[in-house]
Formats: structure tokens, C-alpha cells, sequence
């Protein structure tokens, strides 16, 4: 794994917030970028390339960044709760009239009044839904399954365990995380450390504050496989549902409405 140290970004300069919490991300998951290229790869051959997107569970827009990046003509909302995040994506994308922010909460059965518009050409998210246990999970896809425009796609790419090869999990595990240890001491920041500098930073100290009173510590939900998470979205009203890409331990599902 290459190792990744990134400056100290500091106040308003949301774009090396952003580079930021990348590089942090990257730790975790060196082919991060290969996810996100898949990703926009299966929007363009389904949806063509001026899609009307939702990010669900958007951070800092990391995946409306690359999105406007290689479709200039795409549109994007953003939806999440935590506001330390939203206000660097808030931050970095002002001023751009095809990016839209909602505060939400996916846990409330209301939360998709909140959005602009009724239907999206592809809703996507990636890192983000595995701390929501397996019921939950289940309630949203079906909401997102009203999201999704007749011929659209949703795409989820995450943390996904096959809990029926618990060697080859363990093996995977135990290499992916020397990995992690030899770029730490390269000076690599991980989670908590990149959350003990926003917290120290007087922009986002506040915001930071409040996305602890909401979340606690980071947990994560059930994590189920890949097969589960295609057989709920067809359960849910796709049509189609499979793996477009992995990893030893991530997984890209795309569901085909």
C-alpha cells in the first residue's frame, strides 16, 4: 500500500478538506479510485452522460466531485446528516448551480420528502450504508427503489463480507491491515486522527462537535454479502441486481431498474 501523508488543511479551505479526507479514505482503501472509475463507467453505459444524480450518504461530495469532473453536463443532490461533512461539501461546491445539498436522516421514513426532485436517472453512494444493520438496509432500498427512474440505476459500493469463507476473510483481513500499519508509520492519518483535526480547527470545530452528539463513535452495522444486497434490490423493484466490481473486501452492486 502506498503510503499517504497529507498537510494539515485549515479553516475555510475546503478543497484541501477535501484532498484531506481523500488521502484518509485511501488508507482504508488504496483502490478507491478504481471503485469511483467503475462507478461513473456503469452510469455512462446505463444512463448516458448527463444524469441527474443523487448521492446518498454524500460526506464531503466525494463522489459528486468525480461525477462533475468527467460529466460536465450532470447534476447532482447530495444527502446526508452529518453537518461537519456537509459544510466542506457545502464549502466546495458553492456557487455551482448543478450541485444541490439536503440535511437527512435515512433512518427517518420521511427523509426522501426533503429531496428536490421525485426520481433520479442513478442514486449512488460508496462507504457509507454499512452502518446500517440488515432490516434498516432493507427499509431504505425500498425507498430507493421508488427513486430510481424506469430504466435507471442505483449503484452501492461497500464494505460487503461473504461470511461463508472465513479463512480467506481472515487472510485478507491480516495482510490489508499490515498494510495499514506500515503506512501509519509512513504518517498516513486515519479516522480518528483526521477527525482530532477537524475538531481543532475553529471552522469546523462546531460542526464536528455536533456530528459526535448524533453519530457517538463510528459503528458499523451487519455488513451482509454481496448476494444478500443484490437478492433486497430485487426484492425492492429491480429488475437486475449483481456485483460490477470487488475487491478481497469491498464490493460495487449495481441494480438495474
Amino acid at each position: 500500500m502506498e503510503v499517504l501523508v497529507t498537510e494539515t488543511p485549515v479553516g475555510a479551505d475546503w478543497r484541501s478538506w477535501q484532498a484531506s479526507w481523500d488521502r484518509q479514505q485511501e488508507w482504508y482503501m488504496p483502490d478507491r479510485e478504481e471503485r469511483f472509475r467503475v462507478m461513473l463507467d456503469m452510469v455512462e453505459a446505463v444512463v448516458g452522460p448527463a444524469p441527474r444524480v443523487l448521492d446518498l450518504a454524500c460526506g464531503t461530495g466525494s463522489i459528486t466531485d468525480r461525477l462533475l469532473a468527467r460529466f460536465p453536463e450532470a447534476t447532482s443532490t447530495g444527502v446526508d446528516l452529518d453537518p461537519a461533512l456537509l459544510a466542506i461539501a457545502r464549502g466546495t461546491f458553492e456557487g455551482d448551480g448543478r450541485v444541490t445539498f439536503v440535511t437527512a436522516d435515512l433512518k427517518d421514513p420521511a427523509w426522501t420528502q426533503r429531496l428536490p426532485h421525485t426520481s433520479y436517472d442513478a442514486v449512488l453512494t460508496a462507504t457509507a450504508l454499512h452502518w446500517l444493520h440488515s432490516e434498516p438496509l432493507a427499509a431504505l432500498y425500498g425507498q430507493i427503489g421508488h427513486l430510481v427512474r424506469e430504466g435507471g440505476v442505483f449503484m452501492n459500493a461497500d464494505h460487503m463480507i461473504d461470511t461463508g469463507t472465513p479463512r480467506i476473510n481472515a487472510a485478507e483481513r491480516a495482510h490489508r491491515h499490515a498494510a495499514m500499519d506500515r503506512a501509519r508509520a509512513g504518517g498516513a492519518v486515519d479516522w480518528s486522527q483526521w477527525w482530532a483535526l477537524a475538531a481543532a480547527d475553529p471552522v469546523l470545530a462546531e460542526p464536528t462537535a455536533e456530528r459526535f452528539r448524533i453519530y457517538g463513535d463510528h459503528a458499523d452495522g451487519d455488513m451482509p454479502s454481496p448476494e444478500w444486497h443484490a437478492r433486497t434490490l430485487r426484492a425492492s423493484g429491480f429488475a437486475e441486481a449483481r456485483p460490477v466490481w470487488c475487491s478481497p473486501s469491498d464490493s460495487l452492486v449495481l441494480a438495474l431498474k
